[in-house]
């Protein structure tokens, strides 16, 4: 089982939370990219774009902050963060 944890912050306080599970046999990328589209789908955002940093931080340490240089809309909100909590072995 894959499970992605996706949270909204402002002013270092959580506003939302959820997690996306996925089971299927896909690749470890693919599994990411579908998670991601779901969280934003729920907390209605446009989809955040990956920098160089964002796609170095995720390998080392499994969790990746979008902050407002990854959107194109403004955001009311300070980042998103992702986390994968549960990864298939």
């Amino acid at each position: 089982m894959f499970r992605l944890w996706g949270k909204l912050f402002k002013d270092n306080r959580l506003l939302k939370d959820t997690v996306v599970e996925d089971p299927s046999e896909d690749t470890r990328t693919h599994k990411i990219f579908r998670a991601l589209d779901d969280i934003c789908r729920e907390f209605d955002l446009g989809k955040p774009i990956w920098l160089n940093n964002n796609v170095t931080d995720f390998k080392r340490h499994k969790k990746v902050r979008f902050r407002q240089d990854n959107f194109i809309e403004t955001i009311d909100f300070d980042y998103l963060e992702i986390q994968v909590i549960e990864e298939d072995l």
